[in-house]
């Protein structure tokens, strides 16, 4: 029996909107601890420098998740894996209130909770594209980029969540707030269990990680993804401390004109192509994009003054939404039996890019005389090599057309 036919459009919906509320959760996951780093730093006497080590943890953990799923996930499935990764990150959240309370030492506590809540996010990372991408629905692109928009407004809601928890309850509430966030995923886990889920590819018919590594397509777009992540990282880690440090503006409209407003336009480009996707070719819009991305380094690097630096950082936002989750379309297009894997591996690529790129940054910022303005100026070279890969995926696209 097709089990397309057994499900109505509306129950295939509910499949899409718990896929939405799970990048929100892996906002969460990513987006909470940096918000309480200070708080953990007062209450635990634990030193800034090793708390920091919470953020290398939770990153090498799902890149470990983003590695070993190519190995487990089309065995076990992908409703027990997806219910397991909510599973995971509530557990996570919660912990950071509870565990560093339980262990005899605190900040063994909080690694134990940044450890399972990354296990959480890696598999949230895999799993929710393909999940998408196999729903029986039109518009692929314009669903995946929508989809990635609320990675974007996970962001900006833990951030304006948080605050306003805080004006309301109070600091010293903080493990109440971290408690309330874990009601994400726990909730979603339970609605995972019901909607309805298709493999993106017939059982044993997904290419494995040997025949994707001798697939120059596949290649492509990991050089793709390892830009794209560059370009959006390099700015959003930094956006923060290039407009205290470099611009010389307060901490609060520091994070308000910048890593917050990269979050919002670059959900706003994500949902506005969802809209109007039937009338835009998705590599085209990548490469102009890509082109502002540049634009945008520029300006904020060399802009003469910081309304129109700040007004760079949050170009990018707006130029860079559509990279990662066009990325995705472009790549299922290509090589549709990728299946787990290719998504996996490629979440991995753009893992490795999304760490490159902050550190390029910061690297050059430290040596230059220029500062943090000298480490974006160079970052600009990365979405202008990502322009040489896209030119070259729509060539291919072409040559495809034409011996069709």
């Amino acid at each position: 029996m097709n089990p397309q036919r057994e499900y109505t459009p509306k129950q295939w919906r509910h499949t899409q909107y718990a896929s939405y509320l799970g990048y929100i959760t892996q906002a969460v996951v990513n987006n909470l601890a940096p918000l309480l780093f200070l708080i953990f730093q007062e209450v635990y006497r634990i030193p800034l420098e090793q708390i920091t080590l919470l953020v290398t943890v939770n990153f090498c953990v799902q890149l470990s998740v983003d590695m070993l799923s190519t190995r487990f996930v089309d065995k076990i499935g992908y409703r027990p894996c997806i219910v397991a990764a909510h599973f995971f990150a509530a557990a996570g959240l919660a912990g950071l209130g509870v565990f560093p309370r339980l262990l005899p030492d605190p900040f063994a506590g909080l690694l134990a909770a940044v450890f399972l809540y990354a296990i959480g996010g890696g598999l949230i990372e895999v799993l929710i594209s393909p999940i998408v991408e196999a729903c029986p629905t039109g518009k692929k692109d314009a669903a995946m980029s929508l989809l990635h928009s609320f990675y974007c407004w996970g962001a900006v809601a833990v951030v304006l969540g948080s605050t306003l928890f805080f004006t309301v309850a109070g600091v010293g509430n903080w493990r109440i707030l971290a408690l309330l966030w874990a009601l994400v995923p726990a909730v979603n886990a339970l609605v995972f269990a019901r909607v309805p889920i298709l493999s993106l590819v017939e059982d044993g018919d997904g290419m494995g990680i040997r025949e994707l590594a001798g697939n120059r397509v596949f290649w492509l777009f990991a050089f793709i993804f390892v830009c794209a992540g560059a370009s959006e990282q390099a700015m959003s880690q930094w956006a923060s401390a290039f407009a205290e440090s470099g611009l010389k503006v307060s901490k609060t409209m520091g994070d308000l004109a910048g890593p917050c407003m990269f979050s919002v336009l670059m959900g706003l480009s994500r949902a506005l192509y969802a809209r109007y996707s039937e009338k835009i070719q998705l590599p085209v819009f990548m490469t102009i994009s890509a082109l502002l991305c540049v634009f945008s380094y520029l300006l904020a690097a060399y802009g003469p003054t910081p309304a129109l630096a700040l007004l760079g950082c949050g170009l990018c936002g707006l130029s860079v939404g559509i990279l990662w989750p066009g990325a995705f379309s472009l790549a299922s297009a290509s090589c549709p039996r990728g299946g787990t894997a290719m998504f996996a591996l490629l979440a991995l690529a753009g893992d490795l890019g999304c760490s490159a790129g902050p550190t390029l940054v910061g690297l050059v910022s430290g040596a230059a005389e220029g500062g943090m303005k000298s480490g974006l100026a160079v970052a600009a070279w990365i979405p202008a090599v990502l322009v040489l890969g896209l030119l070259r995926v729509m060539c291919g696209g072409r040559k495809k057309e034409y011996n069709q």
